[in-house]
């Protein structure tokens, strides 16, 4: 099984922080946040922009 990951983008587009694997659901929160969910249950709240979604490359990247 792939995983879907998750990632801050770095300084100037360089390799990211990984903030979770296996995402189930990205939630939008009314204070500009994001909420996070695994398949496993696991959640992360991301203080951030969406920049974009690879879903071919099974990513999903934000930036703060």
């Amino acid at each position: 099984m792939t995983k879907l990951i998750c990632i801050i983008d770095g300084q100037g587009g360089g390799i990211g922080e990984l903030i979770l694997e296996s995402v189930d659901i990205v939630e939008p929160q009314d204070d500009g946040s994001f909420r996070l969910v695994s398949i496993f249950g696991e959640q992360k709240i991301v203080k951030g922009t969406l920049k974009k979604m690879k879903l071919v490359d099974h990513k999903i990247v934000f930036t703060q």
